[in-house]
């Protein structure tokens, strides 16, 4: 089973989120991660799907999609070839005596501390998912009141494969 990475250009417009994911739910596949935001020309967002499954499968997924009529362009974002990041917020439980050694593991992950209560402590963190599950597995102890997750987005590298559109 391998997992893949898409980058989608799509047309902002109403329900095109609901195609997509209408898409997988019609053929039984499932989304690992999905994420979506507009660029830097209104008229478009970017989609980030991330799926597991057989070649086949995720060939037919890649197909699918292109036939979709609001997506303009698919990439498959390739770990070598691409940046790809998660943001993940954390509200800790956060005694007083607990506070440096959360603060400790915060700064090892370049973490930011963004809201500091009398009980608690609210920790954004971006990075791949490998280090936010690092992260997490840390901080179990100190007992996660709430847990968000954006959901990976990503680019790939350089200017090559830029679609322009005009």
């Amino acid at each position: 089973m391998r997992r893949q990475v898409l980058s989608l250009l799509v047309e902002n417009t109403s329900g095109v989120l609901s195609h997509i994911s209408g898409l997988f739910s019609r053929r039984g596949y499932n989304i690992d991660s999905f994420s979506a935001g507009v660029t830097a020309d209104d008229r478009f967002t970017r989609v980030t799907v991330v799926a597991r499954g057989e070649d086949q499968v995720l060939e037919q997924i890649r197909k699918q999609l292109a036939k979709l009529e609001d997506v303009v362009d698919i990439k498959e974002l390739k770990p070598d070839e691409s940046v790809c990041r998660e943001l993940v917020l954390i509200k800790l439980r956060a005694k007083p005596e607990d506070r440096q050694n959360i603060l400790s593991v915060a700064n090892i992950f370049r973490a930011n501390i963004i809201d500091v209560s009398s009980d608690s402590m609210v920790i954004e963190l971006t990075g791949d998912q490998s280090k936010l599950k690092a992260f997490i597995d840390l901080v179990k102890a100190y007992d996660i009141l709430e847990l968000a997750r954006t959901g990976e987005t990503g680019l790939s590298r350089g200017d090559k494969d830029v679609k322009f559109i005009k």
